[in-house]
């Protein structure tokens, strides 16, 4: 039996910045207004065609590559999560495999959205822990600029979130105190609508069926959120699934060295914070910068934690994440 350990990680984002006063340009709204609901000062878009979601998926999993003192072709699986793939299928998996020039290894697609990256390193986890596996790629990566309203009718969602990605080398741990210790997934269908983006889908509204309506005011293909309703399911299951995952380890909140959010809101974050009695040394936060990266969130702020100094050997870090689906989870790691 193994651990798996986090032996490499890197992101990218790209480097057009939009600050809250140019969103005020294009839509009805203002730096103060978006700061108090959101923490947010700015976020990154892309600028041209040339980042996307694998573009920058494969650029922050070259950095992951070099710190985790790897080949390339030590990678013996991929694991990619997203909600904004460059095609609709296939999945941005196969697109890195071939970037990176990668042997034919298997490549995973994960769709849980803000949970994503929880996902994906659960299920690398589980390979390692089995001995399948050796060095697994996890990659978060975002484009969510191309797909929101920038109007007025949009701001709601639309001001949160930013483009970007994250990835880790999970490797084998023979030392079973190291590394992931557990990791806790769930989910509650029950409100997939209440955060979710309907079209194109199989289900109710195709592409086909957009253009034959050919309606300016359909909204189906554009994202909808119930924030207040997302915001008070956030902070219960985010509070659940941390101590979920302290108790399986026998720890408490006062051995956590670094909790490490999804970027969601910083207001969910500065909540957790106070319920666990964290100071601000044990929690990390960059939504103020980037936004709302999905996926990408975690692994953009665990390299900053770490390249910061602010995780250490020995460390007992804590990643936590909830989002559409409704999917959430959490994973206890000794560094």
């Amino acid at each position: 039996m193994f651990n798996s350990k986090i032996t490499g990680l890197g992101y990218y984002v790209p480097d057009n910045v939009v600050t809250n006063d140019d969103l005020s340009k294009v839509m009805d709204t203002n730096d103060a207004w978006i700061q108090e609901r959101t923490g947010i000062q700015e976020r990154r878009h892309v600028a041209s065609k040339e980042d996307t979601t694998t573009s920058m998926g494969v650029k922050a999993a070259k950095i992951a590559i070099e710190r985790a003192g790897i080949d390339k072709d030590d990678i013996d699986f991929i694991v990619f999560a997203t909600l904004s793939p460059d095609y609709y299928f296939p999945g941005p998996g196969v697109l890195v495999q071939r970037d990176l020039g990668i042997k034919t290894v298997g490549a995973l697609d994960v769709r849980n959205q803000c949970s994503g990256f929880i996902y994906g390193i659960s299920v690398a986890d589980q390979y390692i822990k089995s001995g399948m596996y050796k060095n697994i790629l996890v990659i978060g990566s975002e484009v969510h600029s191309r797909g929101l309203d920038m109007t007025t009718r949009g701001r709601s969602v639309s001001v949160i979130f930013g483009d970007g990605a994250g990835a880790a080398i999970l490797s084998r741990e023979e030392d079973t105190a190291k590394g992931i210790l557990s990791t806790h997934l769930h989910s509650e269908g029950q409100h997939a609508e209440e955060l979710a983006l309907l079209a194109p889908g199989m289900g109710k509204r195709w592409v086909t069926d957009i253009i034959e309506e050919n309606n300016p005011n359909d909204e189906s293909y554009l994202p909808v959120m119930n924030g207040q309703f997302v915001f008070k399911n956030a902070v219960v299951r985010f509070s659940e699934v941390i101590m979920e995952g302290l108790s399986k380890n026998n720890l408490e909140t006062t051995d956590i060295d670094m909790l490490v959010p999804h970027q969601a809101n910083l207001r969910i974050s500065q909540f957790i914070q106070k319920k666990f009695k964290l100071n601000d040394n044990q929690v990390f936060n960059n939504i103020m910068k980037y936004g709302n990266t999905t996926a990408a969130s975690i692994p953009i702020a665990l390299t900053e934690a770490w390249e910061q100094g602010k995780v250490k050997e020995g460390d007992l870090v804590v990643l936590a994440a909830f989002g559409s689906g409704f999917t959430w989870g959490s994973a206890i790691i000794r560094w």
